[in-house]
């Protein structure tokens, strides 16, 4: 499959791995991963994944994550029922990434593209990083898709450009 165009089903078998969030904030309890069947959990929810090429780097960290914890009330209030941040790094490090950002609760989850498996799935990695996307899955179908190609830039997938597309 090459990337995913509004009006596709979203993928069946595809899985995550992540850390359940506890309340705890600190970066230093680890926690236990578990896998997140997102083929299942996003045929009954409006759902916005995004992915970036790595947790705590630049533009991940000071413009993309930052956007969606700003928006989160107005993304509610689209209909939004979960946002969901992957990367090619490891559950924990994603857990930590939540927790560093003052994510406590499940307002945004942070997950493991296990080996890049989604993303290279859909052909949006380049070497072993995925690029920067997002996808917003209404019930079960793509109702928008795209790769910012731009560096550094969050034009297409920041939380004002999907919010946009809702």
């Amino acid at each position: 499959m090459t990337g995913l165009n509004a009006g596709d089903s979203f993928p069946e078998g595809v899985t995550f791995t992540y850390v359940p969030p506890t309340g705890d904030l600190d970066v230093t309890a680890c926690g236990l991963g578990v896998k997140y069947d997102a083929s299942k959990e996003f045929k009954d929810k409006k759902v916005v994944l995004v992915a970036v090429p790595g947790a705590f780097t630049p533009t991940c960290q000071e413009q993309h994550v930052t956007s969606y914890l700003a928006n989160l009330d107005k993304l509610r209030a689209k209909g939004v029922d979960s946002i969901i941040f992957i990367a090619s790094n490891d559950h924990w490090v994603m857990s930590a990434w939540g927790k560093a950002n003052g994510v406590k609760d499940d307002s945004i989850l942070f997950m493991a593209d296990d080996g890049l498996a989604f993303s290279k799935s859909i052909g949006w990695t380049k070497g072993d990083r995925a690029l920067r996307y997002a996808i917003i899955v209404d019930h079960g179908k793509v109702i928008y898709a795209d790769v910012d190609d731009v560096p550094r830039s969050i034009a297409k997938t920041g939380a004002e450009g999907v919010m946009a597309k809702l």
